[in-house]
């Protein structure tokens, strides 16, 4: 597999002629045109995430402190976990963007690369904040680090961390397409199923503020994920030799992988102990998200059965409709995010 050239920041000799960028393998000045721009949709993105702007303490988490010593020691313990996770993701992703966008060759794209790094952060605070809320100092550094010790939280964590170290060590061409599709994945399937806890606690009437929180974490995260399905799809038409019947069968190997460990994670973490979740809804849920994403990249079935949205699991994307405009579940604020309307989940 060819190997990938880290491009110059300097380029006096970069081309200027929009039609002839590329996402990677371009001759890039890195100069920032907003006003020619080849791939027209990192316009509209672009405009996007920045009206999404928002800041963690901008949510009470009042009630939280009230409501979390109160949660059954089901519902804490997967808290805890669930959040450690998600805590990890956001972290590793602001650590690992700005190593894909030394080889995407595209300045309108690696503009939006370096937002979405930027709201990584951002929801890494969301979480501390959470986390500094609710519980004491030992207790919130013991939750931070679950992930270090709990095997099925690590072995979840390793799948993903270890297609970002071999990037590390491996710069070709599918290397970077395996990073993406990990980056797809870990934003299609392992935030959303994390997210579905919280949207649960919710509706039970149970941590409202953490709730409103995932809340907007989820607007962004669909951003993210509607941009490296760009990327990708854009890179299915520049190096189609990149697609073989071969390697889309390893992309589908990984789709697996990952689907089965958020399987196994959420038998562990939730299974039937929570109220409001079993472990066959969400083994249901899982199975359509890696559907729906798999085949959003134009790969076809992954899971024959479960091309639509399980009828017993259609409040996960209630509570998560960001367009909703009138007051939220919580009578807290309102949801119409003055500022932008969100994207609506079409990926």
């Amino acid at each position: 597999m060819s190997k990938l050239q880290k491009k110059k920041l300097f380029n006096p000799d970069g081309e200027i002629d929009v039609s002839k960028r590329r996402i990677i393998g371009g001759n890039t000045t890195n100069l920032n045109d907003f006003n020619n721009m080849k791939y027209r949709w990192a316009s509209s993105w672009y405009r996007q995430a920045m009206n999404n702007f928002w800041i963690p303490e901008e949510i009470s988490l009042a009630t939280d402190v009230l409501d979390y010593p109160k949660l059954s020691e089901e519902e804490r313990n997967a808290y805890n976990k669930i959040l450690s996770f998600l805590i990890f993701l956001d972290s590793i992703q602001t650590a690992n963007l700005p190593s894909v966008g030394e080889y995407i060759t595209a300045n309108e794209v690696n503009l939006c690369l370096t937002i979405q790094a930027f709201q990584e952060a951002v929801h890494s605070q969301s979480y501390s904040y959470m986390l500094d809320s609710i519980c004491s100092p030992i207790e919130r550094n013991s939750i931070l680090y679950q992930w270090k010790d709990d095997e099925h939280l690590l072995r979840r964590n390793t799948f993903i961390g270890n297609l970002y170290n071999e990037f590390q060590e491996q710069k070709d061409l599918f290397t970077l397409l395996k990073v993406l599709i990990g980056n797809y994945i870990l934003e299609g399937i392992y935030f959303y199923s994390g997210f579905m806890f919280f949207y649960n606690l919710g509706r039970n009437g149970k941590m409202s503020g953490s709730v409103q929180e995932i809340r907007y974490i989820n607007r962004d995260e669909n951003t993210h994920l509607w941009l490296f399905r760009s990327i990708i799809m854009e890179l299915k038409k520049e190096e189609p030799q990149l697609f073989s019947q071969e390697n889309i069968e390893l992309i589908r190997e990984m789709f697996l992988e990952g689907v089965r460990q958020e399987i196994m994670w959420g038998h562990y973490v939730i299974g039937d102990k929570i109220d409001g979740l079993t472990k066959k809804n969400v083994e249901d849920y899982i199975k359509y998200l890696g559907n729906f994403r798999f085949s959003s990249l134009g790969f076809g079935t992954l899971f024959e059965g479960y091309e639509k949205e399980p009828e017993n699991m259609k409040w996960v994307s209630q509570y998560a409709d960001a367009n909703l405009v009138k007051t939220d579940f919580f009578e807290a604020r309102s949801t119409a995010y003055a500022k932008s309307t969100a994207l609506v989940d079409d990926l």
